[in-house]
């Protein structure tokens, strides 16, 4: 079977404060294979680059309104003009908040919901199949559904 990855590399912008940010370079990744999940390496300058990974239902969300909470939260905002994407990352790690051009963002995603449409990511799994081959009866299966105590009904009693 054909797994396709769509990836696109943007800078974001890690906010400092108000008045300052740093370009980040980014990567974003989908796997039909992990259909229900999105990918952003973040190449922040430090040792080993940063990796996220949460549903690919909430940034295409986020594209559209504020969504999310807790770990990931997702909104569409303008800054100078532009239509950024915004997202508010946390960990035991610490916090960030990234600017994400959105019209490049959109674009990807749009390509990833090319790829597995909104509702086929179970389809894309397999997972009623598996399911069925793990459900289906066996020839030991009739052990296990005989029921290994006769009757007290039967009739032959002794007594």
């Amino acid at each position: 079977m054909h797994y396709p990855v769509v990836e696109r590399e943007l800078d974001m912008k890690l906010v400092l404060s108000p008045e300052r940010s740093v370009a980040v370079p980014a990567r974003l990744v989908y796997r039909s294979v992990d259909p229900f999940a999105v990918h952003i390496t973040f190449h922040a300058g430090t040792s080993a680059p940063v990796n996220w990974t949460f549903a690919r239902e909430l940034l295409v969300e986020g594209v559209f309104r504020p969504c999310g909470h807790g770990d990931v939260r997702v909104w569409p905002t303008q800054v100078d003009g532009r239509s950024v994407l915004c997202m508010a990352l946390s960990s035991p790690d610490g916090d960030a908040l990234l600017e994400a051009p959105a019209v490049p963002v959109s674009a990807w995603l749009e390509r990833t919901l090319r790829v597995v449409p909104p509702g086929g990511e179970a389809e894309r799994l397999g997972l009623d199949e598996a399911l069925a081959e793990l459900l289906a009866p066996t020839p030991a299966d009739d052990a296990w559904l005989r029921d290994p105590w006769p009757s007290d009904e039967s009739g032959d009693s002794d007594l």
